[in-house]
């Protein structure tokens, strides 16, 4: 009889739990919804939670239309600058570079990330047949004065809606220019939140996957598991909890509401600063919900690829912001 083979079945969920490969977070899927054409994301770092009292504008929620306490995260987003314009063909075998359009303008601190090209090329010759644009943006971290490091993060933003002449001619406009966060997120908008949670190191299985406590009648040790798996396959298979890597993971929050884009950051900093990041100075996010990672961490949003349907307010009204100290 002839030896099956086939592809494996079923999901790992979070398998293989191993450090992320970069502290800036990839993105493979972006959304395909909406008319305008602008870049379908933006660049930040995250500050901190806090609490707020706002309207509750969901119509379905058991508390509609009345005053609800609800937790909120900051992200410090100073805007960030379009260094190039690549273009991807679609082929048999996926999308592949086609050409590459550089900005002359380009920043001495970018030259710590990257070589910089000598003569940038301008030609749009090529980019005008490719089937998907994105941008490649550098941030500024020399802007938050939280942020240790200088060196400028470099990433691409797919550039999204209208026809495919529309975003190259939206491409050819924002190459070399600055775009801020109020460009590209409005309030009311729903986006998918993508960092790198905060790194744990070499774990056990019972804090790494919360294995049960054996009984203290087991030989020797209490935080071990009962079987490793059966005699045959004669190797231990990926579904057993075992030691490793805990954190410093890319995952993804899906469908987070923007509840305030603003320059004011008096009206959030608390008394002493946020905890381990210190006081907002640029213009600054609030979110609904938690967002993965420590202060300070990088975070990368997109315009939410799985949110279809659901009320989407105008405005969302925050009556108070709390602005006690966080230092206990």
């Amino acid at each position: 009889m002839t030896k099956k083979s086939r592809p494996k079945k079923g999901s790992h969920a979070y398998s293989p739990r191993k450090r992320a490969r970069s502290i800036v977070p990839h993105i493979s899927a972006w959304s395909t919804n909406g008319d305008r054409v602008k870049i379908q994301g933006f660049a930040g770092y995250k500050v901190g939670m806090s609490h707020a009292f706002m309207t509750d504008y969901r119509p379905a929620s058991t508390t509609a239309g009345q005053e609800v306490r609800v937790p909120i995260s900051i992200i410090e987003t100073p805007p960030i600058n379009v260094v190039g314009i690549r273009g991807y063909k679609l082929t048999p075998y996926g999308y592949k570079t086609l050409t590459e359009a550089w900005a002359t303008n380009l920043s001495k601190e970018l030259a710590k990330r990257i070589p910089l090209p000598k003569k940038p090329s301008q030609k749009w010759g090529p980019i005008d047949s490719a089937d998907e644009i994105f941008a490649l943006v550098q941030t500024f971290p020399d802007k938050v004065h939280s942020i240790p490091s200088k060196v400028p993060e470099l990433m691409e933003i797919r550039i999204g809606g209208g026809t495919a002449a529309d975003r190259i001619e939206y491409a050819k406009s924002i190459l070399g220019k600055e775009i801020d966060a109020s460009d590209v997120i409005k309030e009311g908008d729903m986006l998918d939140i993508v960092g790198i949670t905060k790194g744990k190191g070499f774990q056990g299985r019972t804090k790494r996957f919360g294995t049960k406590l054996l009984s203290h009648k087991n030989s020797k040790h209490r935080r071990m598991i009962g079987t490793q798996g059966p005699w045959h396959p004669s190797w231990i298979r990926s579904s057993v909890p075992s030691d490793g890597q805990m954190g410093y993971h890319q995952r993804t929050e899906c469908n987070k509401r923007v509840l305030k884009v603003s320059t004011n950051a008096e009206e959030i900093n608390p008394n002493g600063g946020f905890p381990h990041y210190g006081v907002v100075k640029n213009k600054y996010l609030v979110i609904h919900g938690s967002i993965p990672g420590p202060a300070k961490r990088l975070l990368r949003m997109r315009d939410a690829v799985r949110y279809q349907k659901g009320v989407k307010p105008d405005r969302v009204t925050l009556s108070y912001v709390s602005q006690t100290s966080k230092q206990g």
